[in-house]
């Protein structure tokens, strides 16, 4: 019996007494998680250190880092060493290498991809082991990271996103008597010239954490055989670098509220911010003060984890002018605030569109519409909770007319007549339906024909979308109930986008 109540009482909670479920790793992590969290909220440091010591050191942490990295997209890149996770005997061998107490990371492999404006962004690629062990941290890092978090910071957190940011900027800068001001925050390479010391004297971690955030931020990277060191930045591409940007970055929101909202001058000075990762807006009620007040301290803020705004990008706006931010436009037309795709995102989206049709001029149009559609699909999904049917319409227009001439340059010896009954189908709807359907056919393993439609851009319904509270923490066990019924009315919701849903009280573009 003795025995019996020892093993119940386990404080990594891993094995359970005899006839009880064995709880599961996320159950696990769940509760200590839970826990790190209660006991930051108290105040209680040295607790919060043991339960991240112990959290790091169970097997289920382990397990969770080794599922986390053999299962997301870049589970089949390697680092510098060539090696990959990709059978069962290897991760076995993962979460014995992860209990080993040396330990000294390799270098990153550097890799470069293309970034928006023609120039190229440095990812740092870890191995395998390396990855892991971030993951294990992270784990540990992350509840109290969450606990010190600005309260609408939405970038790279649990349950927020970048809708959860746009519509924050909506709720400020929607009434008549709102800021008329923003200023659009722009911060030169945030990620590669974050100051180490002063990340690494804030990192709440216990010593053992610390010392690995270390070894990760100086591990240094190979490029063409060369090792370069790494003196400063957090490297992109590592999976505990998102959660390290926003420790450094946070705390400018309770910076601003200190100096602009006591008494009654915070409703008169109205500075607000919202950010994502590293892109940031404040609102103010004037120009002069957002550039002679917050700009100079943001400016501080930033020079002290050694970070600089960028003179040309950083730009003061005035609402009715509009701004770009998260590939969208916030702006006010006659005193109404339309928030629409940007035409920049727009520009983007096409060119891409455009560059899978003309990349596939051979193709057969079942092999066309099954590499368009998960592209129109992910980018109306991702502009849908704003004003973005006449948008949604106007590339819907885009693609037929690109598609169009795909279509026509293949049979130049065709009418046109027939190249619109080779490629477009009836389809039966409202108002007469739709005869410009784009479809494509397949033969199935069963010798019958498969039909596949083009996705189109309207066929995405307009839906609000509810912001997450701001003082919501995953971690924390109020808010479970909260986040559940979140997730089951995102569900709802998703079942629901070939149906237009009505916007009660949403602004419509003049």
């Amino acid at each position: 019996m003795a025995q019996a109540k020892a093993v119940s009482h386990n404080p990594r909670g891993e094995t359970a007494a005899s006839g009880k479920r064995r709880r599961s790793p996320e159950e696990i992590v769940s509760q200590l998680q839970a826990r790190i969290v209660k006991a930051r909220e108290a105040g209680e440091w040295r607790r919060v250190s043991r339960l991240q010591y112990l959290l790091a050191h169970s097997r289920s942490a382990r397990e969770l880092a080794v599922e986390r990295v053999t299962t997301n997209e870049g589970s089949k890149t390697p680092g510098v060493d060539g090696e990959t996770w990709e059978t069962p005997e290897k991760k076995a061998n993962a979460l014995e290498a992860l209990k080993r107490r040396r330990y000294h990371p390799k270098p990153l492999k550097r890799i470069y991809i293309p970034k928006k404006n023609g120039k190229l962004r440095p990812l740092g690629i870890p191995v395998m082991l390396d990855r892991a062990e971030q993951a294990v941290w992270l784990l540990a890092l992350d509840p109290v990271a969450e606990v010190t978090a600005d309260r609408n910071s939405y970038g790279f957190r649990k349950e927020r996103s970048c809708a959860d940011a746009i519509e924050q900027c909506f709720k400020l800068l929607c009434h008549r008597d709102s800021a008329q001001w923003v200023l659009e925050g722009d911060i030169k390479a945030c990620f590669d010239r974050i100051d180490h010391d002063w990340l690494l004297k804030h990192v709440p971690l216990p010593r053992e954490g610390r010392d690995r955030v270390a070894q990760w931020l100086r591990a240094g990277y190979l490029e063409s055989g060369v090792l370069h060191a790494t003196e400063e930045g957090s490297p992109q591409g590592g999976i505990v670098s998102p959660v390290l940007a926003n420790l450094a970055l946070d705390g400018l929101e309770t910076l601003l509220h200190e100096h602009f909202d006591t008494g009654s001058s915070a409703v008169r000075n109205k500075v607000n911010l919202v950010r994502y990762a590293d892109d940031f807006v404040i609102t103010g009620r004037s120009k002069e003060l957002l550039e002679q007040e917050v700009l100079p301290l943001v400016s501080a803020f930033m020079a002290e984890r050694g970070l600089e705004l960028s003179a040309e990008k950083t730009v003061i706006t005035h609402i009715e002018d509009g701004f770009d931010f998260l590939g969208q436009n916030v702006r006010k037309y006659g005193g109404k605030l339309i928030i629409q795709p940007s035409r920049k995102n727009v520009a983007t989206f096409l060119a891409d569109i455009r560059g899978i049709i003309d990349a596939n001029k051979q193709a057969t149009t079942y092999r066309l519409i099954r590499l368009l559609n998960p592209k129109i699909t992910g980018w109306t999904a991702y502009h849908r909770h704003i004003c973005s049917a006449r948008t949604f319409q106007e590339v819907d227009r885009a693609i037929f007319e690109a598609l169009w001439r795909w279509a026509v340059r293949r049979h130049p010896d065709k009418t046109r007549h027939w190249v619109k009954d080779r490629y477009y189908m009836h389809v039966p709807g409202p108002f007469g339906g739709n005869n410009w359907q784009f479809f494509g056919t397949v033969t199935g393993p069963d010798g019958t024909a498969i039909t596949v439609r083009l996705r189109r851009a309207c066929q995405t319904g307009i839906r609000r979308h509810v912001k997450i509270k701001s003082e919501v923490n995953p971690y924390h066990p109020r808010y479970r109930t909260y986040l559940a019924e979140r997730h089951a009315r995102g569900r709802k919701a998703r079942l629901g986008l070939k149906t237009s849903v009505a916007l009660p009280g949403a602004p419509t573009r003049p």
